[in-house]
């Protein structure tokens, strides 16, 4: 078939910096798109809130439409055979998508929040449809993982993967690292340069973080995973003398998505943790993401670039878009949902790690005997520790081995009642080194 012969008609909904770029690359590449799909694609309505709002881009107003349902429908351009949603949020994105597949049209979605809620209802509904759901920029903007863990991976065991999937708390953490600044300074600096929102709340709590930590857990692990299956803590705790300690033993502070395998069981989390400046992870700056993964067969691999912006994720976007296109030509689907592993996840106590604590003591002898013993009697054993002396007190930071996450916390729980310890100042995970 030549690419005169048909064209491909796409509906786009939303058309905020993500939306704007997809039409801008729809436009601007409209030769070479049709070359790599073997037909046109041609937009034929864009579904938005407000028809007179400014955009990044100019939008045809014979395009513009506030009727997304009817757009999806086909009552504004007639029947659509590709729909690109990039609303964002649950709902009107989850009827959208499901009249859109009933309707015939495949799907491709840029929603996060959505899929790691309620992903089931969108792959049956595509799997009844016949149709395809791709959803690469839903994680990492235009890095490109989910597809290999979905199809490059798919010959292999994938036991662990770590990654730094939210670009605004990266950033601060980062500037936290390089300048000594407390959250709150940080914070404000990310607002003012546009890496963060007026409401930081679904960034700095790890809200936004925990939706693709389920993505990745489900694609990786063959399990479906929920937002609610992620245990989640964010960084507004983290404290400057947090990032100090950690540079003095060697390491950085991260916000981490960790999605592990063990014994047949998974578990996802995405709280902050000291990483060795040693390790990969480590050197990823500002507002940048990166996803390392572990393999029985590949090893070690790891994807790094921009996670977030219009035209990253519009890049992404249109790579669905154009495999997507080939397949509806080809009158076949792509690999849908692979949930065969159906999996427990494990609950975050029973999840290994390690802790890094810092303890105020009294400075007296047999008190570091006492605290190695509150750590031996959950079953802790400790890997180092640290003593600063004061005029009356002195400064412990304990560096555990691996346990789980519960006998860890227990621990700590104990050294906040003992009559020796006048305070735990800090206590935060560990993960990336010897262990």
């Amino acid at each position: 078939m030549s690419e005169g012969d048909k064209a491909l008609k796409v509906a786009l909904l939303g058309c905020g910096s993500v939306g704007s770029q997809v039409v801008r690359l729809l436009t601007e590449q409209a030769g070479d798109l049709a070359a790599r799909v073997g037909a046109r694609v041609e937009l034929v309505g864009v579904a938005v809130r407000r028809l007179e709002a400014q955009r990044e881009v100019e939008v045809p107003a014979d395009l513009l439409t506030t009727d997304a349902a009817g757009l999806v429908r086909g009552d504004f351009a007639g029947p659509v055979d590709l729909v690109i949603e990039v609303i964002g949020g649950i709902e009107p994105a989850r009827s959208l998508i499901l009249a859109a597949l009933e309707s015939g049209a495949s799907v491709v979605t840029a929603n996060k929040a959505l899929l790691a809620e309620d992903g089931s209802t969108l792959f049956e509904a595509a799997e009844k449809a016949g149709r395809d759901l791709y959803y690469e920029a839903a994680v990492a903007g235009a890095i490109p993982i989910l597809r290999p863990l979905r199809e490059s991976l798919a010959g292999d065991t994938v036991t662990r993967v770590l990654g730094i999937v939210n670009g605004t708390t990266n950033f601060i953490l980062d500037q936290m690292d390089t300048t000594g600044a407390g959250f709150a300074d940080a914070l404000e600096e990310a607002q003012e340069l546009g890496y963060a929102e007026a409401d930081p709340t679904a960034d700095v709590e790890g809200f936004d973080a925990a939706a693709k930590a389920a993505i990745l857990a489900s694609l990786a692990f063959h399990t479906r995973v929920t937002a609610a299956d992620v245990h989640r803590e964010g960084i507004s705790e983290v404290t400057a003398a947090d990032v100090q300690s950690a540079r003095e033993m060697g390491a950085v502070v991260k916000l981490l998505a960790i999605c592990d395998l063990r014994d047949g069981a998974v578990s996802a989390r995405v709280h902050p943790a000291m990483i060795p400046r040693a390790h990969p992870l480590a050197s990823v700056r500002g507002a940048f993401n990166a996803v390392f993964v572990e393999s029985e067969a590949a090893g070690e691999l790891m994807f790094y670039g921009p996670g977030a912006g219009g035209a990253p994720t519009a890049s992404a976007v249109l790579g669905d878009l154009v495999t997507v296109a080939r397949n509806r030509l080809a009158e076949t689907r792509g690999a849908g949902e692979s949930s065969y592993a159906d999996r427990a996840v494990l609950p975050m106590g029973e999840t290994l790690t390690r802790y890094h604590v810092s303890i105020d003591v009294d400075d007296r002898p047999g008190v570091l005997a006492a605290v190695a013993t509150a750590f031996a009697e959950q079953g802790v054993s400790i890997q180092t520790v640290r003593q600063e002396g004061r005029e009356d007190d002195a400064h412990l930071v304990v560096v555990s081995h691996r346990a789980t996450d519960s006998a860890l916390a227990a621990t700590v729980a104990h050294l906040r009642t003992m009559e020796i310890v006048r305070d735990v100042t800090s206590v935060m995970r560990v993960e990336g080194g010897d262990e």
